[in-house]
């Protein structure tokens, strides 16, 4: 029987592969050309390319924030944090932002089970503890993800 923090942790790491209730980012980005990637309906504000970036900055963001002792707001919110581009400039892009947010992932992941103390303040933050930030990122990408698949349902290329 794992204790309760080793149970935690557990269903933390879960969370961030949203496998449960929710879509993956896998899922949701699989099998998306990229010239499908850079197209924006009428009535939408993004395209799907400029919400797998959005995750990936933001992502990244987080985890730097929340790793890194000498962490400096660089970015200006949210301005920053959106891809002005419709799309990847090519397959290679598209691919190293879906590589990228894997990276990232994987590093939260370990602040997740690595991180002696989920409650303790980020010493360099405003207040802000270790789960808050794993849970930042749960909840920030499992909302992006629902748009890309709904964004992919309306261009008709969710897998049925």
């Amino acid at each position: 029987m794992p204790t309760d923090d080793a149970a935690l942790r557990a269903h933390l790491v879960k969370l961030l592969d949203s496998k449960e209730a929710h879509a993956t980012f896998d899922a949701a980005v699989a099998g998306v050309p990229v010239r499908t990637a850079a197209i924006v309906p009428r009535r939408w504000e993004y395209s799907i390319w400029q919400l797998v970036e959005h995750i990936r900055i933001a992502q990244a963001d987080i985890l730097d924030f929340s790793v890194n002792p000498a962490y400096e707001e660089r970015l200006t919110w949210p301005a920053d944090y959106w891809p002005k581009a419709r799309g990847p400039k090519s397959a290679a892009e598209w691919r190293r932002a879906i590589a990228g947010y894997h990276a990232d992932l994987e590093a939260m992941k370990t602040v997740a089970t690595g991180t002696p103390d989920l409650a303790a303040p980020i010493p360099h933050g405003a207040g802000q503890t270790y789960l808050r930030e794993v849970l930042l990122v749960a909840d920030h990408t499992a909302y992006h993800v629902g748009q890309i698949v709904a964004l992919r349902r309306h261009l008709g290329i969710w897998p049925k």
